[in-house]
């Protein structure tokens, strides 16, 4: 018995296109690019906060009258062996019409602060942090020489340890 049955060639297997994939490669990455240029320049998250820090740069308080009073540089000798310097020079905030009675009283200010600094232990002068805290003393003494209301805040212009 011979098979009558012929044999079909088997079908070659449908090359899978790769151009699908590329497209939607092309399309995620201009969805992803898109989506971060709308979030950075703040299109879709954040509208309002563009317009509160506008409304709110346009409304701010004048400043309060001030007025500076220069302090004359300071140079402390420091140290057992008095070898080392502290330059020392500031500047006090006070309201313009207190700027006369505190110039009067500057020498006070000078011999008060004059004879802080030279008492300031020298590791505590050495130490970069310790200059909020040495600020703070200065001022509460210089406070107290002026008086109350007087002197609003002292500013440290120069502050060099050699």
């Amino acid at each position: 018995m011979a098979d009558d049955t012929t044999i079909e060639p088997q079908e070659e297997s449908k090359k899978t296109s790769k151009m699908g994939l590329v497209i939607g490669l092309i399309l995620a990455l201009a969805g992803g690019g898109g989506a971060f240029f709308a979030i950075y320049s703040g299109l879709v998250f954040a509208p309002g906060a563009i317009q509160e820090t506008k409304a709110t740069h346009e409304e701010t308080e004048p400043l309060p009258a001030i007025s500076f009073v220069p302090i004359s540089p300071i140079v402390v000798t420091v140290g057992r062996a008095g070898s080392r310097q502290l330059r020392f020079r500031a500047e006090l905030e006070v309201d313009p019409e207190r700027t006369e009675d505190v110039s009067l009283l500057m020498p006070r200010i000078l011999d008060v602060l004059n004879g802080y600094l030279r008492a300031v232990d020298l590791a505590e002068l050495e130490n970069p942090a310790s200059l909020i805290k040495l600020r703070a003393q200065m001022l509460r003494r210089v406070q107290i020489v002026t008086g109350s209301g007087h002197v609003r805040d002292l500013l440290i212009t120069e502050f060099v340890f050699s």
